[in-house]
């Protein structure tokens, strides 16, 4: 026999009650303590003039069209990444080419590049399976193994809005001034043209994709430290701008966890399985 609604009803008010009663709680509210002090910024030094440009210029909203790379059909995931990394390495021949450029071990390895352009079609958020990175397509390959290509696993995802993948390129500076730097860029298509819309180089401990940003994580000389920089794309500049860069805590000295190729960001010339819905990926070189 079930029991009708009022019976429910009164049945679940009375075991409220009793477990009010027997958990010593008579259910009223309680203070939690004093409010704090709501404490406005003070400003200092009124009578400085305000500075009306920058101090150092980091190339906010520097964008640059790709000379000699052709986008088929407006699709990012049939360039060839090498291709393009080929071309930044010819227009700057003073850090690539001669004995003493700063990058030249990168121009030496790029012989052991096998990328080929994507022919086929990668969902939003799946890694590549292309060779970008050399015998494997592996984002944490040993690029500086020698033989090995120095080009990082690309990936693609929508960071414009526009609904067309963008691309999100790596690869290694070498030797360079200090250890393990590493160049990322973005690009997207403006007007059947490829173009580059963000552009940094550091030591880099991994880089993520949120949303329409770029977040990338550095060491810092701090022990439990790290540097997060994050570029998020701005409709108005039609650039990647750096909005964020901050020193954060990290958690007892661990850096974030390894990336998952196939998860939201997508990589490489593709393959067409589906992408997880895990969580933005880490690419740790």
């Amino acid at each position: 026999m079930s029991v009708s609604r009022p019976v429910r009803t009164g049945l679940a008010v009375a075991l409220l009650a009793s477990a009010a009663v027997a958990c010593g709680d008579a259910g009223g509210l309680r203070g939690a303590g004093s409010t704090p002090t709501a404490t406005s910024p003070a400003r200092l030094w009124p009578q400085l003039t305000p500075a009306s440009s920058p101090a150092w210029n980091i190339d906010e909203a520097d964008t640059e069209v790709v000379k000699g790379v052709t986008v088929p059909g407006d699709d990012l995931r049939k360039v060839d990444p090498v291709a393009i990394v080929r071309v930044e390495i010819a227009a700057h021949p003073k850090d690539y080419r001669g004995p003493t450029a700063i990058y030249r071990d990168t121009t030496a390895r790029m012989a052991a590049c096998t990328s080929k352009p994507a022919d086929g079609k990668a969902a939003d958020g799946e890694a590549a399976a292309g060779k970008a990175t050399g015998p494997t397509a592996d984002a944490d390959a040993d690029t500086t193994a020698a033989g090995t290509c120095p080009v990082l696993q690309p990936y693609y995802r929508d960071l414009t809005g526009d609904g067309r993948v963008d691309l999100t390129l790596g690869f290694r500076l070498l030797p360079g001034d200090a250890p393990d730097l590493t160049a990322v860029r973005v690009y997207t298509v403006d007007k059947h043209r490829l173009l580059r819309v963000m552009a940094w180089e550091d030591a880099v401990s991994a880089v993520e994709l949120a949303g329409r940003s770029v977040i990338i994580r550095s060491p810092s000389d701090l022990a439990d430290y790290e540097y997060r920089l994050q570029w998020t794309w701005d409709p108005e500049q039609k650039a990647m701008l750096l909005t964020h860069d901050e020193m954060l805590r990290t958690h007892h000295g661990q850096r974030p966890g390894r990336p998952s190729p196939t998860t939201t960001a997508t990589a490489g010339p593709s393959s067409t399985a589906d992408p997880s819905p895990s969580p933005s990926p880490s690419v740790t070189p």
